[in-house]
């Protein structure tokens, strides 16, 4: 498998390092997630693309990644697990009716975030 870069170059699959695959897969969920709680809007309560069943379902994903990978991310691990936990917090504030604490998305995986 093959992955096109920035600069056209063709860069092989297998010699991207592991810590740069997870990266970019946990920003690819958190752009995600953040688009689903209608961060990318003025307004988010009314973003055209706010669904938080959708975005649970993404943030749980981000958060097994997060957890499964933590050893593995090094210096990358604190600024991603803020991401996460960022939009854990976001998606409390944009529940009509939010979680109990260590009920909401993720925090199967991360414990409560508050």
């Amino acid at each position: 498998m093959t992955e096109q870069t920035h600069t056209g170059d063709v860069r092989e699959l297998a010699d991207v390092p592991a810590v740069e695959v997870i990266s970019r897969a946990a920003v690819m969920l958190m752009s995600s997630a953040a688009e689903k709680l209608g961060l990318s809007s003025p307004d988010p309560d009314e973003s055209d693309h706010l669904d938080l069943d959708e975005a649970r379902r993404v943030i749980t994903a981000l958060a097994g990644l997060v957890t499964a990978s933590a050893e593995y991310l090094g210096p990358h691990a604190g600024p991603i697990r803020e991401g996460l936990q960022a939009l854990q917090r976001a998606f409390r504030e944009a529940s009509a009716h939010p979680d109990e604490p260590g009920n909401g998305p993720g925090e199967k995986y991360t414990g409560p975030v508050y």
